[in-house]
């Protein structure tokens, strides 16, 4: 796929068997926790290679100019019928507003005629001699409700008209506001089918006179696209999963459309919803009204933004279309997204849930990618997201330090169910939860606002006293992180080299949650370097910054330096400076507790033997070391973080250890792996794990991807084994693809791992 659209291809493999959904309902409903997923390829669907492989192309010759192709080909051992159904509807407005003129469709010799009255007249053309259906693109009332006329020609028409052979399912008047061209065909072993169709505004006289000269040149355009962007990969494989993960990031967008007070209220022109809707779910968040094209986790199984998930879309993004995601970072920042308080929406099943506060990082990133791509930069998109982070940045201090010490609680931070509890819901215990992840999150963001604000104080000095109040503010969390008030009790256990959750019970006891976790290696995110030729151009910070140093003795302990010669002193703010940043590499990088053969677990493997185990008056709540799919019942099973590998965290690890050895250079060593005797800078820790996330995807020595696991289908058929699934999360010591298949979305950074990148300079 290409960012502007001109030329998308996709492949859906279809059985000739009839689809096996009882079998799997009944399957998975029959399996436990413990029992993998049963998936689509266990059921023997595809058994002697019996399936067709569709393939769908559309070429543009203008905007509104659009030409299709489709290829069938039949992979079975022998001639197999199918009946092929491109489809041409009206999105339903009319129905349920009542504020909209219901559309036409109407057959024209080889042409369906659309004419929506805002848009003018469109025709789709065909080949061949299909039987055109009609219908109405409307919901079946008398099935699903017992109401509305029994006769009319309802969106499920067309299954009607194939499956149950009703010819008066469909309209024999050819009109409708849905079409479909029917084409009946059997396809001999090993043969093909090739379908061309055109959907033009206007008219097009021949329609398929030149058509395939315009998908040759689109398609040797999307080549050209693709081969200037990977100029540095040399390896055919690596270039074939690059382009494909870009390809599935294109295909996830989506237009979204959720109007919160419509919802709550009902369609104008439908019966009143359900009066408990009305204190339901999104009833804090009128003000929402999204109609926009976004960029989706994935369009099959999460049709909806994630405001995190968006923020790490647009690292990949900004390889191929940055102003795009740009966009998108912008997008969630606005009045009819963003509540007037400064939250950000989290998902659409719960706005008010919270996710980690990734958008100021995005967004800095984003302007550096875009800024070595194109040769400027984009101070407009800088300053204009920073002003809206602000908002956003001190509803978190406002609500998510209910005590004001720079501890922050807020909740499971889209890791579902990597703790003891469900953070985001009162305790058993009673009490409350001090959390690493979220006071680490917020010493990131703080350390991102300040890299923004001094990037802008260089073109408008007024910016300098805003990067002061973060500037404070890091250094506050990173004091608090360290010894929490009088009872000099802090996040870091110097004992175990790591960092914990506290639990505060009501009677006043604070106990350590030693879950060994990625929680504990989020503070690893929390690092910037402050170059003397920057702080040079920002005086009134720099300053302030030396006032600290000087009459906050205790504060500047917190900051480390080192001079570079002619220069001055480089900074280093960090949670981590070398002491425990060692310790906590060693236990990131230890192949018995994190480091996997694919990347950084979300659980310690020393929970496999000795589970974590906290005991309260209803029983012992364990954590133990799960390397697949989900055990635990927490968040519905629907999600684990005890033990496989999230891309997203450990692109954030890579990145924050590429800051750590822009600081210390090549002098800082570590042991990689822990007790193996091999030692390396921490660039070489970045590059080492980047490599070990590249196998997830890349074929090994044998011809295998680690993803498509144990699967002889996957691994071996040539008509399977280059076509890659982006999974959500990936089998703690296999690198198994799990979760959702099709979650292009974030999985897509692997895109941006797999790019050429330049040796560090000091």
């Amino acid at each position: 796929a290409t960012p502007t659209h001109s030329y998308l291809k996709m492949l859906y493999k279809y059985p000739q068997r009839e689809f096996p959904y009882a079998k799997l309902i009944e399957e998975n409903a029959r399996r436990g926790y413990h029992d993998p997923e049963f998936d689509l390829l266990d059921t023997g669907v595809f058994a002697n290679n019996r399936y067709f492989d569709i393939f769908v192309e559309f070429a543009k010759h203008d905007p509104e100019d659009i030409l299709i192709r489709i290829t069938a080909c039949n992979r079975g051992p022998e001639a197999a019928p199918l009946h092929l159904l491109p489809q041409l509807w009206f999105r339903n407005t009319w129905a349920w507003s009542g504020k909209t003129a219901k559309p036409v469709m109407r057959l024209d010799d080889n042409a369906i005629v659309a004419t929506p009255e805002e848009m003018g007249e469109y025709r789709f053309y065909w080949e061949g001699g299909p039987t055109p259906l009609f219908c109405e693109n409307e919901s079946n009332a008398p099935r699903l409700w017992g109401q509305g006329d029994p006769g009319g020609f309802y969106k499920d028409a067309f299954n009607e008209y194939i499956v149950e052979k009703r010819k008066d399912a469909v309209n024999p008047a050819g009109t409708g506001t849905k079409a479909g061209l029917l084409y009946k065909t059997t396809i001999p072993a090993g043969g093909q089918i090739e379908l061309r169709l055109r959907l033009v505004k206007g008219t097009r006289p021949e329609p398929f006179g030149i058509f395939n000269a315009i998908f040759d040149r689109r398609h040797e355009q999307a080549d050209l696209f693709y081969a200037d962007l990977q100029r540095g990969i040399d390896d055919p494989d690596a270039r074939r999963v690059q382009r494909q993960a870009l390809a599935g990031l294109i295909w996830s967008k989506q237009f979204y459309y959720y109007d919160v007070p419509e919802w709550l209220e009902g369609d104008p022109a439908l019966p009143p919803p359900p009066p408990q809707r009305l204190t339901g779910r999104n009833i804090e968040w009128k003000h929402v009204n999204t109609a926009d094209i976004l960029s989706m986790p994935d369009t099959w199984e999460y049709p909806w933004y994630a405001a995190w998930d968006s923020a790490f879309h647009a690292i990949p993004w900004a390889l191929i279309d940055p102003e795009f995601a740009k966009n998108q970072l912008i997008l969630l920042l606005r009045e009819w997204y963003m509540r007037p308080d400064g939250q950000l929406p989290a998902y659409e099943w719960c706005f008010g849930d919270v996710n980690p506060p990734v958008h100021a990082w995005a967004a800095w990133r984003l302007y550096e990618i875009d800024g070595k791509k194109s040769g400027r930069c984009d101070y407009a998109f800088l300053e204009r997201v920073f002003h809206k982070l602000l908002m956003n940045f001190t509803w978190w201090v406002n609500r998510k330090d209910p005590d004001g010490r720079n501890i922050f609680r807020g909740g499971f931070l889209g890791l579902d169910n990597i703790g003891v509890f469900d953070r985001s819901k009162p305790l058993p215990t009673g009490g409350h939860i001090n959390q690493t992840d979220a006071t680490s999150w917020m010493a990131m963001y703080s350390l991102n606002m300040l890299r923004i604000s001094l990037e802008l104080a260089q073109h408008n000095p007024v910016y300098q006293d805003i990067a002061t109040k973060f500037f404070e503010h890091f250094l506050s969390i990173a004091e608090a992180m360290t010894d929490i008030g009088e009872k000099g009790i802090g996040l870091w256990d110097e004992e175990d080299g790591l960092f914990y959750d506290e639990l505060h019970l009501p009677d006043g006891r604070i106990e350590p949650l030693k879950v060994r976790s990625l929680v504990g290696l989020i503070p690893l995110f929390a690092v910037e370097t402050i170059e003397p030729e920057t702080l040079a151009r920002v005086p009134d910070f720099a300053r302030r910054l030396e006032w600290y140093l000087d009459y906050r003795p205790a504060l500047a302990n917190l900051v480390s330096h080192w001079e570079v010669p002619g220069k001055g002193a480089r900074r280093l703010l960090s949670l981590l400076r070398g002491h425990r940043m060692k310790c906590l590499l060693r236990h990131m990088l230890n192949p018995d507790e994190f480091l996997s053969e694919y990347g950084v677990r979300s659980l310690s493997k020393r929970h496999e033997a000795t589970p974590y185990e906290f005991h309260t008056d209803d029983g012992p709540l364990t954590v133990k070391y799960v390397p697949g799919d989900s055990d635990s019942g927490l968040f519905g099973g629907n999600s684990n973080w005890r033990g496989p590998i999230w891309l997203p965290m450990n692109y954030l690890i890579i990145e924050s250890l590429q800051r750590f050895h822009h600081y210390y250079g090549d002098d800082f060593i570590i042991e990689c792996p822990t007790d193996s005797g091999q030692y390396t800078t921490i660039y070489g820790v970045s590059m080492e794990l980047t490599r070990r996330l590249q196998r997830l995807f890349l074929r090994d020595e044998h011809g295998q991807r680690a993803a498509f696991g144990e699967n002889r289908l996957l691994q071996e058929d040539p008509h399977f084994r280059d076509h890659l699934l982006f999974h959500e999360y990936f089998h703690g010591d296999q690198g198994w693809g799990l979760g959702a298949s099709h979650q292009t979305g974030w999985t897509a950074l692997i895109a941006k791992l797999l790019h050429p990148k330049r040796e560090p300079t000091h």
